[in-house]
């Protein structure tokens, strides 16, 4: 669609929330507010397109949000978009508001949605990736991410003392279903003695011998952290292999958890956010369509939506190798 064409942008928030997310939302309303475009926010993702939650915002109605954490917009995660019948009503209250193109703001599933119904109904849809995952292909950093790490790291910190005013031995389990982005970063800001990811097989025998080594050499506390889609079961899981035999350790789990997801977005998150917003617009406007925008080595990249789904992005193996080592 041409730039003369787009009278009427919609925006939304999808899937699970992250910090900085208003802060796109922010920026996509400026951006698009200063070329004379109209913007609808729609309210809790898909579900809120099918329901027909629709509200008019201006420059005023994104103030004071910067610094706000989850989505002033709100989110939901929608079974009935996915359904073709979901998708009808969606398209019929988009087309109710006149609205000729979309900005979506989320993760994997959100951009899954976005491609299936602008290959339907033609509406053009550019995605803006905002998970704390950092799972996204086509981008080195997602909404969010950021602030879950100092979040985790955080934690960490404070879990440390505990750890070493008992010398015991804790299994911290950070978010990443899929991804150890979050776990990998954490271990490697916070000092953990280990960091267990999906993407790389962990030996659980190598472990007890490094936990042994560790205690050997006189260290009285280790911090091991531990991505929640660990395929030996997160945190609990790998804590069950191994307290027998390492039981005057007393290991202990915690779980952050959502606490991740919360609060406000870091100052780089903030930063991210209005970048990606702001170019969504100018991209949408320069005839670009349903790709999702990025950032690789501090440029605006775009990414059609089917290589953002369906290309894996794994973390680095020298960032990898680095924790290890680090950890001695």
């Amino acid at each position: 669609m041409k730039r003369e064409n787009i009278r009427r942008i919609a925006v939304f928030t999808s899937g699970g929330d992250a910090p900085g997310m208003n802060a796109a939302v922010r920026a996509v309303v400026r951006t698009a507010a200063w070329n004379k475009l109209h913007v609808y926010g729609i309210e809790r993702g898909y579900e809120g397109m099918i329901d027909g939650h629709f509200k008019r915002m201006e420059r005023r109605d994104v103030a004071n949000i910067i610094q706000r954490g989850g989505t002033v917009l709100r989110t939901a995660r929608s079974m009935r978009f996915m359904t073709p019948e979901g998708r009808a009503m969606a398209a019929d209250h988009l087309k109710a508001y006149d609205i000729d193109a979309c900005i979506a703001i989320g993760g994997n599933g959100t951009f899954t949605g976005a491609k299936v119904f602008s290959e339907e109904y033609d509406i053009p849809f550019i995605g803006v990736p905002g998970t704390i995952d950092n799972d996204l292909y086509g981008t080195d950093y997602t909404i969010g991410f950021d602030t879950a790490v100092n979040t985790a790291i955080e934690a960490v910190d404070k879990i440390r003392d505990t750890a070493d005013s008992h010398n015991r031995l804790f299994f911290v389990e950070v978010m990443g279903r899929h991804s150890g982005y979050i776990a990998l970063h954490t271990a490697i800001g916070s000092g953990a003695s280990s960091v267990l990811i999906p993407e790389a097989e962990t030996n659980i025998e190598d472990l007890k011998t490094v936990l042994r080594k560790n205690k050997a050499r006189g260290k009285l506390f280790s911090v091991i952290v531990v991505a929640e889609g660990h395929h030996l079961g997160g945190a609990a899981g790998v804590s069950a292999l191994i307290k027998d035999e390492l039981a005057s350790m007393e290991p202990k789990v915690t779980v952050i958890g959502h606490l991740q997801r919360g609060g406000a977005p870091t100052a780089l998150d903030r930063v991210l956010a209005s970048r990606l917003g702001h170019h969504a617009v100018n991209r949408l406007l320069e005839g670009e369509e349903n790709v999702a925008i990025g950032i690789v080595n501090d440029n605006i990249f775009t990414c059609p939506f089917e290589e953002s789904i369906t290309k894996q992005k794994q973390p680095r193996e020298a960032l990898i190798r680095m924790a290890s080592i680090l950890a001695i």
